[in-house]
Order: C-alpha cells, then structure tokens, then sequence
C-alpha cells in the first residue's frame, strides 16, 4: 500500500499529465528531498521547470498530512470534476496588485473552471505563510505569483497566493498587516520590511518553504547578503522551514549553495541538476563590409535593416542591449526605418517609470508587442512565453548573460532558443566565437560572494531592534550564522552596536544618530520618527543621483541623471521611454517636459552601463585569437574578420595564450605603448594607472591613457624607457595595493562609494515619500561624513570598506592580481610599428574622444582609416 506521500507525488503526477507534460527526474528529486527536510539549490535550464520542481513539495506535504481533504480531491479525480478545497490565487482580492492584463487572463481560466467545480467545505485555514517565494526583481512577483496559482487551482489546495513589492498596492499592504495569504512572493526589500514589524514574526510559525529565485541574479551583491541575513532571522524564527534556491546560469554552484543554506544548516545542502538539456541556437549578422580597422561602437546601427527584418519575420522578440542609452537609439532607429511598427514596438529600462514599465511587460505577455528593445531589465525569468526570437546588440560581454538571455525565448520544456548577435564593431564577432565555444565547453561565469559589508549589517541590525528587538549574544551568533558575516569577530560586531545604538565614537553627540537603545538586555528602537525613517530606507540598492521626469500636466516617465539635465536649457530636447521631450523647467528635482515635435540626437547616458569582460570569456578569447594566429579560422565569425586579423600578423603579430603582446609606436602625437592583456576594461584601468605611476617614478614624465577590452595605451609626448622598466619588474604585485591608490583620485573613487556605504547604513536619508532630498544635498552630507571620519576616526570601519569595494568592485582588483600573475608567467612579445595596427587603432580613437567632437572625431577617423587602409593595400 503506498503511503500518503508516495499517493500525493503519484496524484501530481497526473496533474502534470492533464496538462500535456510529464515530471522530469530533477524535479522529483526535488520534492522527496524537501519532503525529507534538505535544503538545496535546484540548477536547471530556463524554461525547463524549475518552479515547479520547487514549489510541488509543500503542496505534496500538505495533501499527505490532510487525509480527509486528499481523499475528496481523489474522488473527484476519478469522476473527471474540477474540485478546489477553497481559494486560490483567482479570486477576489488576491488580484488587486496582480497587472490587470494577467489578470484578465487570470479571471478567464477561473470562470471556465466555475462552471464545472464542485466546492468542498472550505477549511478553517490560518493566517500564516506556508510557502515565501522570494524574487530579486519586482517585474517577476506577479507573474510568479499567477504560475503559483495555476499549480494551486490544479491540485485543488485551499491556499492563497498573493504578491508584496515596492510596487503593491497600499490597500494590499495594510490587508497583509492583518492576513497573510499562504503563499506570499516578495523581493529581499520587502522580506526585510516585514522583519521589522512585530506582530509579522508569528506569522512565520508555519511556514514550511523559503525559495530564493533566480538565485546567481543576487549572489555576490550587497541584496544577496541581505537575503542571508534574512534567512537567518527566519531560518531562527521557524527552524522546520526548508531553504532551496532555483538558478540557471552559474559557474560555482557548489559555493553559491553553501552561502544560500547557511553555515549551520541541520542538513547538508542537495545540489539538484535538471538532466534536461535546453537546445540554445546562437547566429550572427555578418556586416557584408568588415573594416580592418575597426572602433567601437559605430557598426551597431548600420545594420538596423537586417535587425528590422529579423522583427518582422518572428512573431515576437526581445531585442537587447547593454546600457540605456542603446535602448533608446535602438528603439528610435527600428521605428525610423519602419514607421509601420509604431504601437507594436516599445522599449524597456530601469530608469522608466515603474508603471511604463508594467505597460510594457503585460502587453509582451498578451501578444500586443511585436518586439521590445531592453536591457538587463528583462533578463531574469519572467515568463514571456510567445516571445520566439531573441537578438542581442553588442557583446554580452560574458557567457552566463548571453545564455540568460537567451533563454528568454523559447522558454518552456522542449522549445529551443534562439538568439542573434549583432555585433557593433568588428572585434566582438571574435568575441562571439569565443563565447559559442566556451557555452560548448561548459564554461559558466562564476559569482563570488561578498564578505562582511558592514552597512548592509548595521542596518540589518537596527531592522531586527525595530522588530523583536533583540539580545546581542544570540543576534551575534545567528549573523554568524551566514555565509557572509561567518569569520566576523567579536571586535567588528561591538562596532556595529556601538554605531547602530549611537553613531560609534564620531557621531555619539549627535541624538540623531541615536537609534537604538538597551531595554531589559534587548536593544530596541523606541523612536516613532526613527522607526519611521529606517523602514523608508531598507534595502541596498543605491541609485545615482537622478531627477524625475514628468509631464506637465501630469504623468511620469523615468528618471535621468542630474547631470545631464544640468546641462540641458528650457527648450531644449531628448529622448526617454521611447518619446520625444522638450524640457519645461526643473523644479524640486523633478524635470517637467512636454511632448517634443522635430528631431534630436540627444540622449541621456547613465553611469555604469558598460560592462566589462568576463574572466571565461577573456580566457576563451585568447584562445580563439591564438589558433587565428597560427592561421585556424573555424567559424563563419572568424571568417569574417580574417582579413583583419591577418593584417595583425602582417604588421605586428597575434599573441598565442602564454605571450604578452607590447607594441610601441612614434607618431606626431608622441610615443604611444600599446599593451593587450585581454582581460577587461577595468583590469587594464588599474593596469594603465599602475604602469603610469610607476614609469613616472623612474623619471618625470605625464601620461595620457585610452583603454578597452583588449588592451590599453600609455601615449607621452617625450620618449621614454620601457623596455628596462619592464626588466627591473614594471609588472610585479609587489606593493599594487599602495600602488593602485597612489597611482588614481583614490581620494575621490572612495570618497563616491562611501555615498553608497552611508545610505545603507543609515548615515544619510533620501527623504519621505513624494519629498525627496536634493541629489546635491546628499551628496554633500555624505562628503561631510567622509571627511570627519578622515579627520577624526580614520579607523571606522565603513572607511575601510569603502576602501575595499573600490578595489574590488571599481578596480577588480582580485582579476588584476591574477593578470599580472599571468602577464609575470608569459613571454614579451615586443613590437615596434611603423603606423598603427588592427589591435592599436580603436585604442587611438578612444584617446581622441575627449579632444573632438562628434562630427570632427568620425572626420578624423575616416581620414586615419583611408590612410591605413592605403598603407595596407
């Protein structure tokens, strides 16, 4: 006879038949793993089933444990009736905060299921989380939350599932202080908000499930230390819950399990792989006209009549791109070369208003989108089933991404995916075949996790006094509990009290930074206007300084930087969300527009958008150059830039993986050294700065510096001795962490990611709702803090950080110690020129951005160009 689990795995099981598809192996192993009390981390392809191989086990466990309610739904099984015990995610208000595109669909399926469902007495069911869905990004919570509710309707469960964002309706909220559904999807913002309210932390007494989805999105960030903290808390409040974690596309699984379940889990994790292989079909447009000497960035847009015909020819598509900016001249150039598109081609970023952005992601889900240009915006899992067709604009500048997105179409079992790259100069076609063969070979970015950010602490820590309050032993030992903060010692946990109770040892004076304080030996919050202000400030996501856009008249549309509003006059125009805007005034940041008529070039570009290459990728890219050096073409991509690089090899020479390739260069503008490390951006950044210091500490000289992905270039006006520099050990780690700073405005780079360290921590406020403080204001109070711990308390600890993170996360400083390690282990390779090569000329037009303007820069290089290409004949 089997047992009540084995019946309810069985019953599922026929769900899943009725609706055309079968169990996969992973997802069984996934439920008889929770249903035995591991955790884990479910690592399968997107589309192939991963929510349902986490969400399927506490279901199974509810039926096994309701034997009367099982046996009704069984019954009704066998005379082919639709039953349900009682509620579901579809009916009444468990749809307000759910778009109301889903939730017609939504509300459709219902009422075709009404007309045949036989209600059972409903159950006496308490108001207590049984399932937390946890999701890095809101766009995913309502369409998780229906997925949830269709597997609840089908298996006939009295439960309800409802979703709480940023975005959630306030009627919603105030509901959910009174009644939680059992199933509640939520972002890590939002699960920390509700540690903070008392009366929230009994309702946490039967949960049974905690997933984290999409997992690898918030690993290695300061959201995804957040979330252990919360895990902590819970996993404390509720030991019976179970943690699982569902991911796609991630190199160090292992590790990422680790820091998901926690150093004292009861159970060692279950790493769970899907067998299933999800087919991914990579291509390419090939510029008929492949320039041997390239610069970045020009190509894209030339090829918008083979990308406009790709639209046209799929049913529905997702065209991505790396920064903003590129959405928005994407968007612009798609509906200039076909007008006809105008209402069925939109566009998609994180600086659009939210509500543009809903807009935008329901009629995707509803088919009224015939495409949508975007960024890491739509990366992550959100369901857009009918979209078939993915094109990427751009080097995706790492394997995980490309796969991720590609991912986004075809995306149920079975279906393949298909995506097609665009490339926006000639180069990055070698980096898509370095990219198809690393994806064949298996070679997946890993993400490493973050240790120890004391300001994601502090504020965790004045969270739980707002909530519980809480006793300092038994709080140290359940932060330690977590992958991030497991090493942290006693004397760094007294620092973090002594800052969260009164400012730590600069600001004690200040009654402002009084925020908590030590009742019956619990430290808790009795302040009504700190507990008001800290719950306005949770979470870790620190925007640039940005101005609202808004229509007159009313009506948002995004934000910008203040920057580049500042340089803009009433009356002048550009672009955003796709339309065309005259600026009205700006008034209490906020920039009021109208409806521009004409056309404009102008379009704004937000910081931070240009990512570097990853450590697979530039591994994988040395060696597709090296097998060209020795004349191996094996891809129509390499084919098409043959002719580039066979002129390298004329003029200088193609590195093979254990040289170091240095070119040096006498033209009228200087002596130039070109040094192609291949391993990023910002690795040669730190690179360039270090050679710099140390090239001019052998005799005085000033240096101007270009770099890219590639390589970089050190340009002097007076000669210079590289050569015996590079003997004596111009590329040792010796002293590189004093270096580094001595050789950049280290000052300035630590003194801007403080910003972002005082407003975790609580040093800073971005004001109230519908009244935010001034950019400049912020910027000035965080300055101000800086400088006084400098002066006065230069030991503080979130000084040290800020340190740290620039290192690692403005200079990757950890990449740079390994290249210089390989750089130390490979032979010089030294070349002198006669005139620019293929590899140096996009890193001379770098230079000559900052000197030019737009019209005299592509003069310029047209000219430079007909003459090497003259050269070369």
């Amino acid at each position: 006879m089997p047992t009540l689990q084995q019946q309810a795995i069985a019953y599922t099981r026929r769900w899943f038949k009725r609706l055309g598809r079968k169990t996969f192996d992973f997802q069984e192993e996934t439920w008889k793993a929770f249903l035995a009390g591991e955790h884990g981390l479910v690592h399968a392809a997107t589309g192939t089933g991963k929510t349902m191989a986490a969400f399927c086990g506490p279901m199974i466990e509810w039926l096994a444990t309701h034997r009367d309610a099982f046996r009704e739904l069984k019954n009704a099984e066998k005379t082919n009736a639709t039953v349900s015990v009682s509620k579901s995610t579809t009916n009444g208000k468990a749809l307000r905060d759910i778009p109301p595109a889903i939730k017609r669909t939504s509300i459709d399926r219902l009422n075709r299921a009404k007309s045949k469902r036989r209600q059972l007495p409903k159950l006496n069911a308490a108001s207590k989380i049984k399932v937390l869905w946890v999701t890095p990004l809101r766009a995913l919570a309502s369409d998780t939350a229906c997925n949830l509710g269709d597997a609840i309707d089908g298996l006939g469960l009295p439960w309800q599932v409802e979703t709480r964002t940023g975005d959630s309706d306030p009627a919603v909220r105030n509901r959910q202080r009174k009644r939680f559904p059992e199933v509640l999807v939520t972002t890590p913002e939002s699960l920390t908000l509700m540690l903070s309210w008392p009366d929230n932390l009994e309702r946490f007494d039967e949960l049974r499930l905690i997933v984290v989805d999409e997992w690898h999105e918030l690993l290695g960030s300061k959201r995804g230390v957040q979330t252990e903290l919360a895990l902590a808390r819970i996993r404390n409040l509720q030991p019976a819950a179970r943690v699982w974690g569902l991911s796609a596309t991630i190199g160090n699984l292992n590790e990422a399990m680790d820091v998901l379940c926690g150093s004292s889990s009861r159970h060692t994790g279950r790493l769970v792989r899907g067998r299933l292989q999800k087919k991914t079909e990579i291509d390419s447009i090939i510029p008929d006209d492949i320039e041997r000497f390239p610069w970045a960035g020009h190509l894209g847009l030339r090829l918008t009549p083979q990308v406009a015909k790709i639209v046209a020819d799929a049913g529905s598509s997702l065209v991505f791109t790396n920064t903003r900016s590129q959405t928005e001249f994407w968007y612009r150039s798609l509906l200039t070369h076909n007008p006809e598109l105008a209402g069925r081609v939109a566009v998609h970023h994180g600086s659009m208003d939210r509500g543009l952005r809903g807009w935008v992601e329901d009629s995707l889900r509803v088919g009224k989108l015939k495409c949508c240009v975007c960024t890491a915006s739509l990366d992550l899992g959100v369901d857009f089933t009918i979209v078939d067709r993915v094109v990427q604009i751009g080097s995706p500048k790492g394997n995980a991404r490309l796969l991720q997105r590609a991912g986004r179409s075809g995306h149920q079992p079975g279906v393949a995916s298909r995506i097609t790259f665009v490339p926006t100069n000639a180069m990055e076609l070698v980096e898509l075949a370095a990219v198809r063969d690393s994806i064949a070979d298996g070679k997946i970015e890993s993400r490493s996790p973050l240790r120890k950010p004391l300001d994601v602490l502090a504020q965790h820590v004045i969270t739980i006094a707002l909530g519980s309050g809480f006793e300092p032993a038994k709080l140290f030992d359940e932060v330690r509990s977590t992958h991030a903060y497991h090493d942290l010692t006693n004397q760094e946990w007294q620092w973090v009290l002594n800052f969260a109770e009164r400012g730590g040892e600069s600001l004690h004076a200040y009654p402002d930074f009084h925020r908590m304080e030590m009742v019956d030996g619990r430290f808790v919050v009795t302040d009504k206007k700190v507990a008001r202000k800290h719950r306005l400030s949770i979470g870790t996501i620190v925007s640039d300084s940005a101005i609202y856009v808004r229509y007159q008249k009313g009506g948002n549309l995004g934000m910008v930087e203040d920057s580049f509003i500042g340089r803009m006059e009433p009356g002048d125009k550009f672009m955003l969300a796709g339309k065309l805007l005259e600026l009205v005034r700006v008034h209490e940041n906020v920039a009021y527009v109208k409806r521009g008529k004409g056309k404009t070039t102008t379009i704004p570009r937000w910081m931070g958008g240009r990512l570097p290459l990853s450590n697979e990728l530039s591994r994988s890219m040395r060696q597709k150059l090296e097998q060209a050096g020795q004349g191996t073409f094996a891809s129509a991509e390499m084919q098409s830039v043959r002719p580039l690089l066979e002129l390298q090899n004329e003029w200088s020479t193609i590195p093979a993986t254990n040289q170091l390739l240095i070119e040096r260069l006498k033209n009228h503008d200087g002596f130039h050294v070109f040094i192609y490390p291949f391993d990023g951006r910002l690795v040669h950044e730190g690179l360039a700065a270090l050679l710099a210091l140390r090239l001019s500490r052998r005799s005085p000289i000033s240096f101007s510096m270009a770099m890219n992905d590639y390589g970089f270039v050190l340009q002097s006006p007076t000669d210079f001795e590289f050569g015996e520099a590079l003997d004596q050990g111009l590329f040792s780690a010796k002293n590189l962490t004093e270096d580094i700073f001595d050789s950049l405005n280290a000052t300035e780079m630590t003194k801007r990611q403080f910003r972002e360290i005082a407003r975790v921590a609580g040093l800073i406020f971005e004001g109230y709702p519908g009244r935010p403080t001034s950019s400049r204001h912020l910027r000035a109070s965080s300055n101000l803090f800086f400088d006084v711990f400098n002066q006065y308390d230069p030991k503080n600890l979130l000084l040290l950080q800020a340190r740290r993170e620039v290192l690692e996360r403005q200079l990757e400083q950890s990449r740079l110690v390994n290249s210089l390690d390989r750089i130390n282990r490979s032979e010089i390779v030294l070349r002198d020129l006669l005139r620019p090569t293929p590899f140096a000329f996009p890193l001379i037009v770098d230079g000559l951005r900052d000197r030019l303007s737009s019209e005299k820069l592509s003069d310029s290089i047209a000219r430079m160009q007909k003459s090497l290409e003259k050269a070369a004949g």
